[in-house]
């Protein structure tokens, strides 16, 4: 098997005529945090889904050395996957829910679900029907971390969560599960409260891939200068990503290291995140207001 945990060559996933992934090319080494970002429709869910064996697909895609569409049943023993709609009965309780895991899947460990459930305010004689959205979400991490897997994929794992919730279920993922071995793949909208937890970022705009790369290798890639006003058109000569604002001052975002001649005319800094998806990415709307 590979070093890498999953492999994607020239994967296109296509509804119809459409295609939702593009011909995207990357690779998730062991113990890595990988955020997957985009606007809606950029094609997150699509790639996902391809990853788990929802979705058909062209290409080639390894995961755990597995074919997801062949291998199905083998990877789900070594894969856990929480959707963006991620349904519990709530007409179970929380210990039935962890018996019948214990009879469906041959890696969950009862005393692990028990032992992660106590860093949350769900007890074992709670119906899921009594539970907030935010126990809930917190209840189905602590089932899939039950499980002894390899990759874990998230779609929207908080959406719609309050951010304390949100901060209480990145903690658990981060102190239970992520060992340095196994990897996880998230996607969310909240970019700017994810960035210190994550080692690599995957942005797909208009199901293609823009970007995939290690946050140490971005830092060293792209650079951001703030500068007087009166250096705008000087600065715009050197045709950066993205000109904005930044801490109350004109700012450029460069890929690269621009001109010495530019760099003197002003004060180099890291860009976020979130500036970089803003540079990199389109929003549909916009999309279609410049076609």
């Amino acid at each position: 098997m590979s070093a890498a945990l999953i492999e994607a060559g020239n994967l296109t996933v296509r509804y119809g005529s459409k295609a939702a992934v593009d011909g995207v090319s990357f690779q998730v080494p062991k113990g890595r945090v990988v955020g997957l970002l985009g606007h809606n429709g950029a094609g997150k869910t699509s790639l996902m889904k391809a990853l788990v064996g929802l979705s058909s697909f062209d290409g080639n895609l390894s995961v755990l050395g597995l074919n997801p569409l062949r291998d199905r049943e083998k990877l789900l023993e070594q894969l856990s996957y929480i959707p963006d709609v991620a349904i519990l009965p709530r007409w179970a309780r929380v210990d039935q829910l962890i018996t019948l895991m214990s009879g469906m899947h041959p890696r969950f460990s009862a005393d692990r679900a028990r032992t992660l459930l106590k860093r949350t305010s769900v007890g074992p004689r709670d119906k899921i029907k009594t539970l907030s959205k935010g126990m809930v979400v917190q209840l189905h991490l602590a089932l899939m971390a039950a499980i002894d897997a390899k990759v874990m994929i998230l779609d929207e794992p908080t959406l719609g969560l309050d951010i304390l919730s949100r901060k209480s279920f990145y903690e658990m993922l981060i102190d239970e599960w992520c060992d340095g071995e196994r990897s996880v793949l998230i996607s969310t909208h909240q970019v700017e409260e994810i960035e210190t937890l994550l080692s690599d970022v995957i942005m797909l705009n208009e199901g293609k891939l823009v970007l995939s790369i290690s946050l140490e290798d971005m830092d060293t890639r792209f650079v951001g200068l703030s500068h007087d006003p009166a250096q705008a058109e000087q600065i715009a000569s050197a045709h950066p990503l993205l000109r904005y604002r930044q801490a109350g001052q004109s700012a450029a975002l460069f890929d690269g290291a621009p001109p010495e001649h530019i760099t003197a005319l002003g004060q180099r800094f890291r860009p976020s995140l979130v500036d970089l998806f803003v540079a990199l990415t389109r929003a549909p709307e916009r999309s279609r207001q410049q076609a």
